[in-house]
Order: C-alpha cells, then structure tokens, then sequence
C-alpha cells in the first residue's frame, strides 16, 4: 500500500461500512412494514424530523391519505404511527450521510491532487452509483403511494441490487488499492472461469431474495427441505397461467426460485474451494478461499432458520446481511486470484 494512498482507502472502507449499514436499516424498514410511513421526498427539509406536535399531526395528516393507512393501518394514532416513521427517518438519514461522507472527502482529495489517475473513473462510477441508489429508494417508494399499500417487488429489487452493487465495487476499488500488482498466476485462471460463472448466479439469487422480500414469499411453504410435508415441488408453483408468470408475480414460484438457486450457488462454492484447495495459494488467498466457504455456509444456515419461522424481523435482516457477506467473501476472493505473489 503506497502511502499517499491511505487516506483515500481508510475513506473507501468507512463507505463500505457503511452501505453494509445501510443494507442493515433497509432490512428492518422493510420488515417493520416502515417504509411508505414517509409520504413525501424531501432531500433538504425532509434532513429533520418533525419537533414539534404540529409538525407531527401535518406528517400524519400527509400518512393519511395514503393507501397504506387507507387500506392497512387506519385505526393508527399518531403514536402508532411514530413507531414505523422513524425507521424510515433513519433509513433516508443515513443515506444523506452516506453522500456527505462521499462527497467532502473527495472534494478535499481532488484539491490536494491526492486521487491517481487510474482512480477518476471508479470513484465516479461509486458516485453514479449511489445517486442511482437514492433515485431508486424514491422510486421504489413512490410505487406504494399510488394504489395499492404496497412497493413494487421489482422496484425493491432494483433497489437492493444497486446497494449490492456500491457495496461490491467500493469494497473491490479499497481492497485492490491495498494489495500491489504482482505477477500474474497462469494456474489459477482456470478457476476465473468458474468465478465468471458464479457471479452472475449469485446476482441473481439476490434478485430472488429481494422478490420473496418484495412480495413476502417467505412465509409460505415453511418447510425444509421440501416445500411442503410431501412434496420438493408444491403444485402451488404452478398455479397460475400462463406458467412463467409464476416464476416473478406468486410467492410459491419465487420462493421456488430461490430454494433451488441456493442449492445451485452452494454447489459452486464447494466446487471452487475445493478446486482451489489444489493449488498454490499464498496465505491471503487461503484466507479469502475459506472466508468464501464460512459465508456461504452461515448464509445458508440462516436461510433456511428464516424460512422455518416465517421470517422473524431479526432472522429476516442477518440474512439480508448474510448475503452482503457472501458477496464481500466473494469479492474478495475474485481480487485475490487475480494476481499471486507465492509466500
């Protein structure tokens, strides 16, 4: 690690915390049903919470004459209704921080002349990224406050995946900018191969899982391993028409999903930990190799606990997190096979 660098990774890993952070509150937004308490997008004024009881009753006036209270909550108090506006507060809150800390460190490096130039690029791309993100929670949110009491579950994942996504290439940019370029290890491309195959099946396992999420999925079927007492395959999944239908739009069908992708993405990361055991790796590598295994079994574990109890809130956000974890171990690992150095 040079060292004029290490201002610059210490400011990309506090990011990196803080996506993961930020993953952790959208997972108990969303299943503390929070997240259409805030009727309104005001990315200045909306900064402070209401302080005073009439700002509270105008907050709750706004609540009121949305779906959700319409349909769902509409014998709330304004009490009721503090309990799920604050988690959205912090939810919204937070991300403004998240683009401050971006924002006024970067500026300084650029002063400085402190950002090589191989740097400009990624560092706009996690910009674009983030402002993405928070166009996207205002999206997803607008779509509970038109009809139905409800976000869109595409919207939701759209959403989740962006986070995914800042989190996944901060946390690369940070950890190749600690590691130095070494010579290229010829053997372990072949293992590239079957990591190029790996990540687009994970992407898509936690497109799945903000599905279920999206349309509470998961809690139906509520067995394991098979989706009903006597059956792997519940007729349930196919019980609209036509067939794929089933597949983005019911809860058996995208809990169908999301069941066999998990057996499919488990099977790689036994299969690559297993081939990589048979090569040359250095420590880090080793360390990345079976950091890549303990998150795929802890994710798996309590995927399968949060089914069988119906998804509890606490349950329900460790194994959001849990697939952040995957996906970091994987990152992570991808970086370190890049290049070797042997011991």
């Amino acid at each position: 690690m040079k060292e004029n660098n290490r201002p610059i990774i210490i400011w990309l890993f506090i990011g990196v915390l803080m996506i993961a952070a930020m993953v952790i509150i959208g997972g108990i937004t969303r299943l503390t049903e929070s997240g259409l308490s805030m009727v309104d997008w005001r990315l200045v004024a909306g900064t402070f919470p209401p302080l005073t009881e009439i700002e509270w009753n105008r907050v709750f006036s706004d609540y009121q004459k949305s779906p959700e209270f319409k349909e769902l909550n509409s014998n709330f108090t304004l009490s009721d209704f503090k309990s799920i506006f604050w988690w959205e507060y912090i939810h919204r809150l937070w991300g403004r921080i998240i683009g401050l800390v971006f924002i006024f460190p970067l500026a300084w490096f650029v002063f400085k002349k402190m950002i090589p130039k191989r740097l400009v690029g990624k560092l706009i791309a996690i910009f674009i990224l983030g402002a993405f993100q928070g166009f996207l929670g205002w999206f997803m949110v607008k779509s509970g406050l038109v009809n139905e009491p409800r976000v869109s579950h595409y919207r939701l994942a759209a959403h989740l995946n962006t986070a995914f996504l800042a989190f996944a290439f901060t946390f690369w940019v940070a950890i190749d900018l600690l590691k130095p370029v070494t010579k290229i290890n010829e053997d372990l491309k072949k293992i590239h191969v079957w990591l190029k195959l790996f990540f687009p099946i994970l992407i898509l396992q936690i497109v799945y899982g903000a599905f279920v999420a999206g349309m509470d999925a998961g809690t139906v079927h509520n067995n394991f391993p098979k989706m009903d007492n006597d059956a792997w395959v519940s007729e349930a999944v196919f019980a609209l028409n036509p067939t794929w239908l089933n597949f983005i739009e019911a809860k058996s069908g995208i809990q169908f999903i999301h069941r066999y992708v998990a057996y499919f993405v488990s099977s790689l990361v036994f299969f690559i930990w297993f081939k990589l055991g048979k090569c040359e790796l250095s420590k880090t590598q080793q360390l990345a190799r079976n950091l890549f295994l303990s998150a795929l079994v802890f994710q798996f574990f309590l995927g399968v606990f949060t089914l069988l109890y119906s998804v509890p809130i606490v349950l329900g956000v460790m194994h959001q997190f849990g697939a952040l974890l995957l996906l970091a171990a994987s990152v992570f690992l991808a970086q370190q096979l890049r290049f070797f150095k042997p011991n």
